[in-house]
């Protein structure tokens, strides 16, 4: 009889910030479920979103590819995944398998057998959000369908639960938060967020009007994540009931982080800051993955195919392929190593920049004034400074002069190897953007997701 390989289910949820998650410390009780998950698999403690924001993330996932060779640096591409070059669901499907895709329009992120979407941007007026459960509505009869196929499967969820705007269903919107956020007493933190033009009228048309506490945001979003957790859980138990859980590789990550409050980028993901980069990642396999393993390794977006195939023996499927991600399986029993110490990075949305993070050290260039005001170089030390508080670049010119040396050589070689230039180059941001109301939010992305076009 051929080999049967296994199912591989994977939650990669929009604007998961790591140091937001229970089981990665995080004093809130926010993720009970995927604290499970991670105690009896695979946790990695340095996993990074390098290329920021959502489009060069996913890219990197479904492709295996860094941003020089896909191309996709910014949130509106300019050009088509490269036809050459498969995406995971073209790459498992000689291999029998069935796939779908939550949370995204068919046509740019390219090889789903299926694609499904669910409503995840609400308004004020429109809550509380049930984003997740609207997600659940669509994906779970879908993984249903795929099982009664006998075939293997893929199901690739993106989960919006952590991406404004945070509207969580009670009791998750006072879990975190029972107080009146909009008392005069308070003291108005919330007023340079409204400051703010570019998003002021954002924020307005899903926060409570008044609000003057930055806290009751921050306990919404928190409360979005635990909300979400419980309604995989609803997902994982739907696996059991199947008689399958034992035969999926379970996967959660994130396409990137969140800023929240921090570094005056508010409730978004702007910039290169830690907040940014930081994303989960947890594989889980009864019996195949080993148990409560915390792994140091820097990982990458681009490892998650090599990684697949690894685990699930499909290699054989990818021949001819070079991925510029490798596979993160050796260090799942060599919990301290790692592929990499430092890496590129970038963010082209509403900054754009590019940098070096090493594990003490990380630095950036900004390619054009953006509409934080910025300073046009920034350095931290990440070992005494983890909150990135100060801007060490004009106090230690050498340190910044040796990481752009780094950055620009690792771009050279890159763009020598894949013939392509670097895309970020190709791109303006400009300080006039402006985001109105969550309508026009949902619209800018998804047309530029369902173009390619900027």
């Amino acid at each position: 009889m051929a080999r049967r390989y296994p199912n591989i289910l994977i939650f990669a949820i929009d604007s998961i910030r790591r140091d937001h998650m229970s089981c990665y410390g995080y004093p809130r009780l926010t993720t009970p479920y995927f604290d499970q998950l991670a105690a009896k698999g695979v946790l990695f403690e340095n996993g990074f979103s390098a290329y920021i924001p959502t489009t060069p993330a996913y890219s990197s996932i479904l492709t295996g590819l860094d941003v020089i060779s896909h191309q996709e640096v910014a949130l509106g591409p300019k050009v088509p995944l490269p036809k050459d070059r498969p995406t995971l669901p073209e790459i498992l499907r000689p291999a029998g398998y069935r796939s779908a895709v939550v949370g995204f329009d068919k046509g740019f992120y390219r090889g789903f057998d299926k694609y499904l979407n669910f409503e995840g941007w609400p308004a004020w007026e429109d809550r509380p959000a049930r984003k997740a459960e609207n997600l659940n509505a669509v994906a779970i009869p879908e993984m249903e369908r795929m099982h009664r196929s006998g075939k293997p499967w893929l199901l690739f969820l993106r989960h919006m639960d952590p991406h404004s705007p945070y509207l969580p269903p009670p009791p998750y919107d006072q879990m975190f938060y029972s107080k009146d956020p909009c008392d005069k007493k308070l003291p108005n933190t919330m007023k340079p967020v409204f400051d703010f033009r570019p998003f002021a009228d954002y924020f307005k048309s899903w926060m409570p009007p008044g609000i003057r506490d930055k806290d009751y945001v921050i306990a919404q979003y928190d409360g979005e994540i635990a909300y979400m957790d419980a309604c995989c859980k609803r997902i994982l138990t739907r696996l059991e009931e199947l008689g399958c859980i034992e035969d999926t590789l379970i996967v959660v990550t994130g396409d990137h982080g969140e800023t929240l409050y921090d570094h005056e980028a508010f409730f978004d993901h702007h910039g290169l800051y830690e907040p940014t980069l930081v994303v989960p990642l947890i594989y889980y396999w009864p019996g195949r993955v080993p148990e409560g393993v915390h792994v140091k390794a820097f990982s990458l977006h681009e490892d998650m195919i090599p990684t697949l195939l690894d685990l699930c023996g499909l290699k054989k499927f990818a021949k001819g392929l070079a991925f510029d991600g490798v596979s993160l399986t050796p260090y799942f029993r060599d919990a301290t190593g790692s592929p990499r110490s430092e890496f590129y990075i970038t963010e082209c949305t509403w900054m754009r920049k590019h940098g070096w993070r090493t594990p003490i050290w990380k630095f950036w260039d900004a390619l054009e004034p953006d509409f934080h005001y910025k300073p046009p170089v920034e350095l931290y030390n990440l070992v005494e400074d983890p909150e990135e508080s100060t801007n060490l670049a004009d106090r230690e010119p050498e340190i910044v002069k040796l990481l752009r040396h780094r950055m620009n050589a690792w771009i050279d070689k890159r763009c020598k190897q894949t013939g392509r230039g670097n895309p970020i180059l190709d791109h303006w941001v400009g300080k006039e953007k402006y985001i109105g109301s969550i309508a026009t939010a949902k619209t800018l992305q998804q047309s530029e997701k369902k173009s390619g076009k900027k």
